[in-house]
């Protein structure tokens, strides 16, 4: 059965390379039906790809081949846990190496401008603790990352 929630992003004409990229990339992700358009439409013509149907890591996606009118940005991105640095190097070296870019405190964007959070569970436990200086150190050490370093979280969080 489809899913009732299926998020849809908007691409100039690279949804399935975008789809197959993420394919790659990220664990349980694959690329499903690809549709094209029926007729000419004003980002298209007739027989291009129109709509690419995936799943980035378990969750229903739908490429749109819209055009050029809307780019993404920062207010919509996905947040990816990981469980250590190696797992943290390879998504985050996937996405900036392959004409992506860093970002700030774990952010990063690929290369079609969508927005990524390559988030060590480590991390967000920190930041979650019930101990407010532990969680304002991890903050802390955070703020002056890019891509995060388990090591250096690991460091706040036992306050050396």
């Amino acid at each position: 059965m489809p899913s009732k929630n299926t998020i849809c992003l908007w691409y100039d004409g690279s949804a399935e390379d975008a789809a197959h990229f993420y394919a790659a990339t990220f664990p349980d992700s694959r690329v499903g039906a690809v549709h094209r358009a029926p007729t000419d439409y004003p980002s298209g013509k007739a027989g291009s790809v129109l709509l690419v149907e995936f799943t980035v890591m378990g969750l229903p996606c739908v490429g749109l081949n819209g055009g050029p009118a809307f780019k993404h940005n920062e207010a919509f991105s996905f947040q990816v846990s990981t469980e250590d640095q190696a797992e943290t190097d390879r998504l985050w070296n996937a996405i900036v190496g392959n004409g992506g870019q860093e970002s700030e405190c774990g952010w990063c964007k690929d290369r079609w401008g969508v927005s990524w959070q390559i988030t060590p569970r480590v991390l967000m436990e920190g930041i979650a603790s019930r101990d407010a200086a532990t969680a304002q150190r991890v903050f802390t050490a955070m703020m002056g990352m890019k891509k995060i370093d388990v090591a250096g979280i690991e460091k706040a969080l036992r306050g050396d």
